[in-house]
């Protein structure tokens, strides 16, 4: 199966609300088209294995002073629980494919129709370029699959388990779990800050787009690490 026919069938079988992952979003009739990204590293064209879908747990990412008048952060288009930081490809062995091409340029329609899930312009951009552009021809395609799995997923309420005393990551891993029965511990990682706080969820994917086990070098926070969720909402 090609990974524009898995793509596919999760569009056609993904439960809707698509953007239920934001607690509410009104895209912006206007916003500033990002400037051109620049590589950050070498271009680097090797076969894909398999994907990363990484979500952000956006309230972690607002307490930032600087951000608070973005749109992620502002409030003014939405408030967002999870959303995604990016569909990553990568390698059998060895550092992941990155900055495959620069071009085509997301256009603005594609920003704007992604942006209750990626609510960052620039990432938007960026996303394609660096790790979009070895798995997909056009920024179009990219983010269709992108949108397809992000619609195939159901995230915990992590609000509700940041007042739970004693929180764990094994309690965060369960609660993904249980809204997604499909998922195995083995297949999720969880990315915290130095100082605790829940940053990232981090779900592996086969080459074919099905739940696939994690990297056994690279599996995440252990279920017993204590957990802080920071609501700022």
């Amino acid at each position: 199966m090609s990974w524009r026919t898995a793509a596919l069938l999760l569009l056609a079988l993904a439960p809707t609300p698509a953007l239920a992952q934001a607690y509410q979003c009104t895209a912006p009739r206007r916003f500033d088209p990002p400037r051109a990204v620049q590589p950050d590293g070498e271009v680097r064209r090797v076969p894909v294995a398999r994907y990363i879908l990484a979500a952000s747990w956006s309230p972690e990412y607002c307490r930032r002073p600087q951000d608070k008048g973005t749109m992620q952060c502002s409030g003014q288009n939405g408030r967002f629980g999870f959303v995604l930081h990016g569909l990553w490809p990568e390698a059998a062995n060895g550092p992941p494919p990155q900055w495959c091409s620069l071009t085509p340029r997301p256009s603005p329609q594609v920003i704007r129709g992604n942006l209750c899930m990626t609510p960052v312009p620039w990432l938007i951009e960026h996303e394609w370029a660096k790790h979009g552009s070895c798995m997909a021809r056009t920024p179009e395609a990219y983010y269709r699959s992108s949108a397809a799995l992000w619609r195939s997923l159901r995230w915990p309420d992590a609000d509700r388990l940041s007042r739970q005393d004693g929180l764990t990551v094994g309690d965060l891993r369960r609660a993904f779990l249980e809204r997604n029965p499909h998922w195995r511990a083995e297949q999720v990682k969880v990315q915290l800050s130095q100082a605790g706080w829940l940053r990232e969820i981090h779900l592996c994917y086969g080459r074919d787009f099905m739940p696939a086990a994690c990297d056994r070098q690279d599996r995440g926070v252990p279920d017993s690490a204590p957990l802080k969720i920071w609501r700022g909402l």
